[in-house]
């Protein structure tokens, strides 16, 4: 039996989405809500209360005291927890991800709300997908949390100074309200967690906050912010202003001076990036007006010549009634939910459509260690006062009496406990993943244990033995598979020729292919082979020329190496 329903797709389960169905729950009468279908789709079933993320990886709040069921929230909508394949607003129908079933599913809609939010922009600097960790989602969080407690275990046995160092430097790029409150907690939790350890104090830390502009917290009065960036400083931050992140190894950070144009590379294993946020990939094919990737709709959240299709929160593009644009901030988002509600309401009932009026109420932001900053109704804070202020607004906004309850336990006990420092193997490394090189580095020495073998996408590496290059290897070629197929030690050094980015295969998943694609094991003994006779042959030609006291000519590489 077809649905004769009206049916509302909100897309997107972040404060704005999550809001547009609650608000529509409470405003359509019973006989209306009858009529209606309200469905909800996002990947996970709750909603996460971004501003605590921060304190998630300092471990002052409990993971899952930071999350919210969307299915209690908006008990009135219908729940979708898969992945949005496309968008057909001709056809006016949504394409969802399969679920246990191997089939997708596409949903007719009257009404679509986007409220995709943004992501991580990580095409624009080399290596920041492969090895900087994301800030955005409940599991950045608690992997940046994990990453830092493994690099204290793994600083606390290393003999080698130089990767103790590498280890306990801690970079975030980005001086916002999400960089800014990230390394405060994450500075606090170090410094409070080193005194567990035997061999760390707190002058092995080193933490460096990366901001381009000339200043931290560009959100904020110039007071503040210069409040901000004392008081970090003071706490043991260092700050670069002006500085810029150029590529990421897993390594080391490659920084870029804006004013000078140097460029200088900060040996480092941790990486924290909040920056760049790009548009959700769906929306640039869109046939809808376009700012800069966000979607642009009018005063009553509604995209112009495409009625029913509505777009609020980070993805959207709305002025205001002071004629700025609306900022990516929860308390925007909030209001834009319960705005785009009602118009969607007034639709139905063919009464006129309200103009989202909402100028903000000011901006908050923690320092970590009962320390915040605070712009509300014009006046300023800072501070323990700021703190206060901060804690307070946040635990009101947290969606539910049981939620408000668990955070304040949090709190509490936050005072009176020490804070949890152990580390939770809930990741697992991929078998098959991207990995990024800047020129110079090494990528394994000879000696070392053989755990991957590499496939270059682009770049080059040059192949050492003895503090000679044996050869150079480009796109398309392999290295590394001789130490995982013979079982033995690194008979090589492989470095860098040029930025390098390679797709590194663990030696479990190679010996699983080994022994299960058809071919591929004598393959790999024709290239080890090959190169084996090329390495013999080179050897004899130079050995002959040095008993002659003959300068040896350029010999012409093998075509691999042996590693």
């Amino acid at each position: 039996m077809p649905n004769t329903k009206k049916r509302v797709v909100i897309l997107g389960g972040g404060f704005g989405g999550v809001y547009v169905a609650l608000h529509l729950g409470k405003l359509l009468k019973k006989r209306e809500l009858e009529d209606t279908e309200i469905v909800l789709v996002n990947r996970e079933n709750y909603i996460v209360f971004q501003p605590l993320l921060p304190e998630v990886i300092s471990g002052s709040v409990e993971l899952n005291h930071v999350i919210a069921p969307i299915r209690r929230m908006a008990p009135k909508a219908l729940l979708y927890t898969r992945d949005v394949e496309s968008i057909d607003p001709v056809a006016r129908t949504v394409t969802l991800s399969p679920g246990n079933r191997p089939v997708p599913l596409t949903l007719p809609y009257d009404h679509l709300v986007i409220a995709l939010g943004t992501c991580l922009d990580d095409s624009k600097i080399p290596g920041m997908r492969e090895h900087a960790s994301p800030f955005k989602y409940l599991g950045d969080a608690l992997y940046i949390r994990n990453q830092i407690v493994r690099a204290l275990e793994e600083a606390e046995t290393e003999s080698d100074p130089e990767i103790r160092r590498r280890l306990l430097t801690f970079v975030v790029a980005g001086g916002g309200f999400s960089g800014v409150e990230c390394i405060a907690e994450m500075n606090d939790f170090l410094r409070e967690a080193v005194g567990a350890y035997h061999n760390i104090c707190e002058g092995d830390l080193r933490l460096i906050l990366l901001q381009r502009g000339d200043r931290i917290l560009p959100e904020l009065t110039e007071n503040l912010a210069e409040f901000a960036h004392q008081l970090l400083v003071k706490r043991g931050v260092e700050i670069r202003l002006g500085a810029s992140l150029k590529a990421v190894s897993a390594h080391a950070v490659v920084v870029e001076d804006k004013a000078t144009g140097s460029v200088e590379t900060i040996p480092a294993a941790n990486t924290v990036a909040t920056v760049p946020a790009g548009p959700h990939r769906l929306l640039a094919a869109l046939p809808l007006p376009h700012d800069r990737g966000r979607i642009v709709v009018d005063h009553h959240t509604e995209v112009p010549d495409w009625p029913g299709v509505w777009a609020i929160g980070d993805c959207a593009v709305i002025q205001q009634v002071d004629g700025q644009t609306s900022p990516p901030t929860a308390q925007h988002a909030l209001r834009q939910a319960k705005t785009c509600a009602e118009n969607i309401v007034a639709s139905f009932r063919g009464a006129p459509k309200k103009i989202f009026g909402f100028t903000g109420l000011g901006k908050l932001g923690s320092l970590g260690r009962r320390s915040a900053v605070a712009e509300i109704f014009g006046f300023r804070l800072k501070g323990l006062l700021a703190w206060v202020l901060w804690r307070g607004v946040y635990v009101t906004k947290f969606p539910g009496l049981d939620g408000q309850i668990r955070l304040l336990a949090d709190w509490m006990l936050d005072v009176f406990l020490p804070r949890d420092i152990t580390q939770l193997r809930v990741f697992h490394k991929d078998g098959v993943h991207r990995e990024h090189f800047e020129t110079g580095e090494t990528i394994f020495e000879e000696g070392d244990f053989g755990d991957k073998i590499y496939f270059i996408v682009r770049g080059e590496v040059a192949v050492e033995r003895d503090g000679a290059t044996l050869a150079t290897l480009r796109a398309g070629e392999v290295f590394g598979e001789a130490a995982l197929i013979s079982h033995q030690s690194r008979n090589a050094t492989i470095r860098a020729a040029a930025a390098l980015d390679a797709v590194a295969v663990s030696r479990g998943a190679f010996q699983e292919l080994l022994g299960r694609l058809p071919g591929l094991s004598g393959a790999m003994q024709e290239i080890m082979s090959a190169r084996m006779e090329r390495c013999v042959d080179l050897h004899e030609e130079m050995s002959s020329m040095a008993s002659k006291s003959i300068p040896p000519a350029p010999a012409s590489p093998p075509a691999s190496p042996i590693s």
